[in-house]
């Protein structure tokens, strides 16, 4: 009874998470004719929405803009957060113990309430409608959650073999470089995958301090897709765009799984 009972939560679970995602691949596969059907999967499925998505240049830039600023983000993110969280687990300076919690309020402080003076202050430098303007404040935001990520996975680590390296000769650099790093690689790689996503799904920044298709990434442009008619809803074509983004979304996180489970959970059972 308890295992069936394991069974039927787990596919209630399912359920609700999957049946959106099917609603969103349905309505990408409905013509402009049957996209008021009801019914969960079309009479007659057609890739017409796929094909013009591809051919619109809205879609297509806004799709280099993302991939662009995310990687950005990530590389910078990742390249700061790995010496920062070595430093609060392995150093000892004043105030320590109120990084990690700073830190953590600036990650889940709301973005809503930086909109207005970022959008006035990114227009005075400059700032407005490019890459780095997007790029800071996401930086600003994911650089916390991977600080947080990696300190958690460098205190699971074996200090011993850091302090061997120190032994034959290695300096405090060379041992973080060349033993600790090549060990925290699960700890990066989840803390890259989750920064990633954070600048991959951002709808805030990207169409508040965007206003043409120059820097406007995919979550953002969705809003500014056209229909086939003056008055016709791009809901097939908006579908169709919502799978595209979604799926390397869906396959780093399946390809990744092992390691993006272990990156989160180090550091919480302790020997």
């Amino acid at each position: 009874m308890r295992r069936a009972g394991w069974y039927a939560g787990t596919a209630a679970v399912l359920v609700v998470a999957l049946l959106p995602v099917l609603w969103i691949v349905s309505l990408s596969l409905k013509s402009p004719a049957t996209i008021t059907d009801k019914r969960l999967w079309p009479v007659d499925p057609t890739l017409e929405n796929y094909r013009s998505i591809a051919g619109s240049a809205l879609f297509t830039r806004a799709l280099l803009n993302s991939v662009g600023i995310g990687l950005i983000t990530t590389v910078l993110a990742v390249a700061l957060a790995t010496p920062a969280a070595y430093a609060l687990t392995r150093l000892r300076f004043r105030g320590k113990a109120l990084v990690l919690p700073l830190t953590l309020a600036v990650a889940v402080f709301p973005p809503m309430a930086l909109v207005g003076s970022l959008f006035d202050l990114w227009r005075a430098l400059g700032l407005y409608d490019t890459w780095p303007g997007l790029v800071i404040p996401y930086l600003s935001f994911a650089l916390p959650l991977a600080m947080w990520t990696l300190t958690a996975f460098f205190r699971g680590l074996p200090w011993e073999m850091e302090e061997a390296a120190q032994a034959d000769g290695a300096t405090p650099w060379q041992g973080f470089r060349r033993v600790l790093v090549p060990l925290a690689r699960p700890g990066v790689l989840t803390a890259a995958i989750l920064v990633f996503f954070f600048a991959w799904n951002d709808v805030v920044f990207a169409i508040s301090l965007t206003s043409s298709d120059r820097s406007r990434t995919v979550p953002a442009a969705l809003a500014f897709f056209p229909g086939d008619e003056q008055f016709a809803q791009p809901v097939g074509s908006i579908a169709a765009a919502a799978v595209v983004v979604t799926v390397p979304v869906l396959v780093a996180t399946l390809v990744f799984q092992r390691r993006l489970v272990a990156g989160l959970t180090a550091g919480v059972v302790r020997p």
